[in-house]
């Protein structure tokens, strides 16, 4: 994987610890509707407590698969992926909440963060793949 991948990876994976655990209870200026807080943001979008908390520990999981691949290249690109996948739900949330850009801005962030970090992590796991082709001398 090529510099801006790895970098893309990194920044993705703690803007999500960062978000998930330091400013969980913390009003930010782009959660949804008029929130406060991580529980108030997920009233906004009329989902339940439960909801959040399993969206918070997939995102987490897979936050923290995005730091593994930094030595286990493997697991970059699904974890990638499923982190995409996650911040346009997040991003259609906020849009269903008629939200702002400026509150939806992060999750745009994270998501072309995670696709530059997939689309780089694929290039390198089939660059590996075909040299694990290559006959031993």
């Amino acid at each position: 994987m090529n510099l801006i991948g790895k970098i893309a990876q990194t920044a993705a994976a703690l803007w999500i610890m960062n978000v998930w655990t330091l400013r969980f209870n913390r009003d930010t200026g782009y959660r949804g509707g008029d929130a406060k807080n991580m529980k108030e943001e997920f009233a906004v979008y009329g989902l339940p407590e439960p909801v959040m908390y399993a969206v918070g520990a997939t995102k987490v999981a897979l936050a923290s698969a995005m730091l593994v691949g930094t030595v286990v290249p493997r697991v970059t690109r699904p974890a990638s992926i499923g982190l995409a996948a996650f911040m346009v739900g997040a991003i259609g949330m906020h849009i269903k909440a008629g939200d702002s850009v400026k509150q939806y801005l992060p999750a745009l962030s994270v998501l072309t963060l995670s696709t530059i970090s997939a689309v780089a992590s694929g290039n390198q796991n089939e660059t590996a793949e075909a040299g694990a082709e290559l006959p031993s001398a």
